[in-house]
Order: C-alpha cells, then sequence, then structure tokens
C-alpha cells in the first residue's frame, strides 16, 4: 500500500542536509528539548513497559465488569482519574506519546519512514545510556516498515516515523522477553487491531492483557519495574478523557490521583525517571506524583 507523502518534510530535510545544516546549528534541539532537565520526585524503575490500547473513554473501562484483570491491577497499583489524550484520531496522539509533539501527523495515513529526526523517548534514553524496543503484535517481521498486515497497522507505531530511531528496535510481539530482566530500559507494547480493543470488545483486550502481560506486572511488583497502561484517545464523546493505569513495585498500591495529565506528562514523567533531555512539549508537561512508593 503506498505511503502518504509528507513533501513539507522531505524537501525541507533535503534542504537542511544541502546546507550542511544539524537541528543543532539551526537551534531546533534547543527549542524542543531540555539539555539539563532536574532530577524529578519520581522512582527509577529497572525496566518501563508501556501498554496503549484504542479508542475507550475513562468510564467504558475503569470500573468495567469487561474489564476485570486492568480494574485489579488498578486496585493493586494507582489509576490517574483525569488522564486525557491530545486529539483525534489516533495517529497524532502515537507521535505526542513518543516524542511530546504530533509531528504535524494529522490523520491516520502511513508516514513517509523515517520523515523526522526530532527528539523523543529512545534518542533521550540513548543519549544517557539507557535501551529502548517496541513489541508489535501481528507485525508481520522484525523491524518491518509495512503499512499494514492483517491486523497490524503502523499508524500505531510512531517510531517508524523517526530516521533516528533504529528499524531494528521494532521486534514482534513474539520476541517479548520471558526472562522480563532482559528487557530494555523502556518498551512500549502495542496490540493489534483486536487485542487493542478498536475491533474487538474492551473484553477482549482485557483478557489479552492478562494473558499477556500478567506475568511481567508479577515480577514488576517485585523487580522495581513498572507496567503503565494508557490509551491513545477516548470514543469521542467523553472530552478524550481516558485510562491510565500504573503498577508494579515503586508504585503505591491502591493509590489514585485526580491530576489532570495528558500524554505529555507521561512522557515526561518517564524522561525523568532516567534524566533524558524533554521531547517536545514535555519540556512543559509536568510529573506524574502521589502515586508512587516513599
Amino acid at each position: 500500500m503506498p505511503l502518504a507523502s509528507h513533501p513539507h518534510r522531505r524537501h525541507l530535510g533535503t534542504l537542511a542536509a544541502a546546507l550542511g545544516l544539524t537541528a543543532g546549528s539551526l537551534g531546533l534541539w534547543s527549542a524542543t528539548s531540555s539539555a539539563s532537565p532536574a532530577k524529578a520526585a519520581v522512582p527509577t524503575p529497572d525496566h518501563v513497559v508501556v501498554v496503549v490500547f484504542e479508542n475507550h473513554a475513562y468510564d467504558q473501562v475503569m470500573g468495567s465488569s469487561s474489564a476485570p484483570y486492568l480494574n485489579s491491577l488498578a486496585a493493586g497499583g494507582a489509576s490517574l482519574t483525569a488522564s486525557y489524550a491530545e486529539t483525534h484520531p489516533s495517529q497524532p496522539n502515537y507521535y505526542a506519546l513518543f516524542s511530546g509533539d504530533t509531528q504535524d501527523v494529522t490523520d491516520d495515513s502511513c508516514v513517509d519512514v523515517g520523515f523526522s529526526d526530532a527528539p523523543n523517548l529512545a534518542t533521550g534514553l540513548a543519549d544517557k545510556g539507557r535501551t529502548w524496543a517496541s513489541y508489535n503484535e501481528s507485525l508481520p517481521a522484525e523491524g518491518s516498515t509495512i503499512c499494514k498486515s492483517g491486523r497490524y497497522r503502523q499508524k500505531h507505531n510512531p517510531w517508524f516515523g523517526f530516521g533516528n530511531v533504529p528499524t531494528s528496535t521494532a521486534h514482534t510481539f513474539g520476541a517479548f522477553p520471558t526472562d522480563y530482566a532482559k528487557l530494555p530500559t523502556v518498551s512500549f507494547v502495542v496490540p493489534d487491531m483486536c487485542s487493542d480493543m478498536h475491533d474487538c470488545p474492551v473484553s477482549t483486550g482485557d483478557t489479552w492483557l492478562k494473558k499477556n502481560l500478567k506475568g511481567y506486572a508479577d515480577w514488576a511488583k517485585t523487580h522495581n519495574s513498572l507496567l503503565l497502561v494508557t490509551f491513545d484517545e477516548d470514543n469521542r464523546l467523553s472530552g478524550n478523557r481516558i485510562p491510565t493505569v500504573l503498577y508494579g513495585q515503586p508504585v503505591k498500591a491502591g493509590s489514585t490521583s485526580a491530576t489532570t495529565y495528558n500524554h505529555y506528562d507521561v512522557l515526561r514523567t518517564i524522561e525523568d525517571m532516567y534524566g533524558t533531555a524533554h521531547a517536545g512539549n514535555a519540556a512543559h508537561g509536568k510529573d506524574i506524583t502521589g502515586v508512587w512508593n516513599s
């Protein structure tokens, strides 16, 4: 399937290359990241796994009998009761969560692979000697940049839009380690279009989460690690309020926060866990607080 074209990005990149300009010489890095972020009052987990589900509002999931496992994670961990996505449709929210900016993506069309070299979570972690990877259900092959295949969709995988993130860090979900100590510092798990609740019921996604991530969640509870489950956007009927649940040893069991958070705040929190630069609007975000063990 042909990729959607982004001529303005391509021409700007070509012009910059021809002139020998870099993001630093243009002052773009300083405009989109913070070089020396202050140490924040957040934990430093050995591992963070972020799972992103699709298109459901907070009230469709939290407290619902269709999501017993996710609600059990909230009961044993923490729930953000005023967590919000940035926009609609799906794809710009994934870019916001990964890079602190929608990168001018406004729809769900497949992007030109590597169209942007903007700072993002992966580059920030690499700069600090930390590791990053994604695990993508139904991705047809390791590092595949295909637009869609079966129930897999590239639109849920923003890392492919960045030329500074190796495609080799995008794995099939089958590559998710069974020895969780071998996980990278931060990883994203992206279910396919059924498992993520987009094309299938909430109960399907909840069952998938329990089947595939319960082992890690249980391990994280005793191994200084974190599971963070969130959604890209709501169902367009609830002001974009979405579920966000945190679980693991650093999390205060049974805690909630009514502070308003968004995708940029989630990104900033992960960045501050490892002292990385702040990508895009995460520089103006705030850390998630009030849910961590002392």
